[in-house]
């Protein structure tokens, strides 16, 4: 809770008044994805499995199945949650005049990254330019990756109005929003109290 509205200025990270430059519940939640990250990679091997089988051992399509998960394969190559995060490590090392170690292994980089990431989450959070878009691509990457481990499904969006009229589609972990038709930008709670959209006769 803000007790001087003069002291607040929006977070960098969804825009909602804070006295620090991204308030505490945005931190801990780009902390949380950090440390959870490595732990998704790893368990993300276990689902690199071929098509579920009929009882009988055929397989319950008529197409033979795909070798593995895709999706899985995509999040644990190079460029899929080492993208992610060695790139954004690689970009604070290089802003920070910091060495970069030569990993080659992918999960080595994805362990390193979000050492170093969540290491200097304060240098990130107080001064780093683009820490929306981080904080972005990491709740992104890290709900993808819960989500195939899972097998839950995608979050549901839900249609809101805006103040001008325009629907935006939100879900219940949307960070933030802004309006295309009028720039309004909108952060979680906000975004979440707006009343929902007319659904259209089709």
């Amino acid at each position: 809770m803000i007790d001087d509205a003069t002291d607040a200025t929006p977070c960098a990270v969804c825009d909602r008044p804070a006295r620090e430059r991204v308030h505490r519940g945005c931190r801990e939640r780009i902390d949380a994805n950090l440390r959870e990250l490595p732990q998704l990679y790893r368990q993300l091997g276990t689902a690199l499995q071929p098509g579920r089988r009929g009882g009988d051992g055929r397989t319950a399509t008529r197409t033979a199945p795909l070798p593995c998960n895709t999706d899985a394969l995509d999040l644990r190559a190079r460029g899929g949650i080492e993208g992610v995060v060695g790139g954004w490590a690689r970009d604070l090392c290089e802003r920070e005049q910091w060495d970069i170690p030569d990993y080659q292994s992918v999960q080595a980089i994805v362990d390193w990254g979000c050492r170093v990431l969540a290491a200097n989450l304060t240098i990130i959070c107080d001064e780093h330019p683009a820490v929306r878009e981080l904080a972005d691509e990491l709740r992104q990457i890290t709900g993808q990756a819960r989500r195939i481990i899972t097998g839950e499904k995608p979050p549901r969006r839900i249609g809101v109005q805006c103040s001008c009229g325009h629907t935006l589609r939100v879900t219940l972990d949307t960070a933030g929003i802004r309006c295309p038709a009028c720039s309004t930008q909108y952060g979680h709670s906000e975004a979440l109290r707006l009343p929902l959209a007319e659904r259209r006769a089709a």
